[in-house]
């Protein structure tokens, strides 16, 4: 029987400058570079699962704004659905970072994909970022996008992106009609 995905939220977190910096985390446990995100508690809403999660793990307090979408994917316990917000930090932290975490760096959005070291938070960001940076400017999103110089090596050409399981999307889609 397949098991129940794991269900996690986080952020896009943005911070103003020139250009406008994105957070990404260094995990402890394994040494990877991710965006901040973390597994909802029960009961808890994936919107104010987000909110925490961030938090915690970037320790600035955030406004949480739009939704800009979910990150399904395969992980060592099973299926992950993520859930993501745009989100703005302010310049300076106001807690202690979590002991999950041990570094988190602002970048521009081009590093911010160059750093991550998960296929598919890269291609993620990659897709999504340049939507939240033109939300956040309040300009259409045509009018943004990663700079291509400093933009990594096209996730699909390194092999990193494997193609969407149709077993996983299967599971998933069941598990929501059964909890409709």
């Amino acid at each position: 029987m397949a098991r129940t995905p794991v269900l996690a939220a986080g952020g896009i977190v943005l911070r103003q400058a020139e250009p406008p910096l994105v957070a990404v985390v260094r995990l402890r446990k394994r040494n990877e570079w991710v965006l901040p995100k973390g597994k909802l508690d029960d009961g808890e809403t994936p919107r104010a699962a987000a909110e925490r999660e961030v938090m915690e793990e970037t320790g600035h307090d955030v406004a949480v704004h739009e939704f800009l979408g979910t990150l399904a994917y395969e992980s060592r316990g099973g299926a992950k659905v993520v859930h993501y917000w745009r989100m703005a930090a302010g310049q300076t932290p106001t807690r202690k970072l979590m002991r999950d975490v041990r570094a988190v760096d602002w970048l521009p959005i081009g590093e911010a994909v160059e750093r991550l070291s998960r296929g598919y938070e890269r291609a993620f960001l990659q897709q999504v970022g340049p939507i939240a940076l033109a939300a956040a400017s309040g300009l259409g999103h045509a009018n943004v996008s990663i700079d291509r110089a400093a933009e990594p090596r096209r996730a699909e050409a390194s092999g990193d992106v494997k193609p969407w399981p149709r077993r996983l999307m299967q599971r998933i889609g069941d598990w929501l009609r059964r909890a409709a």
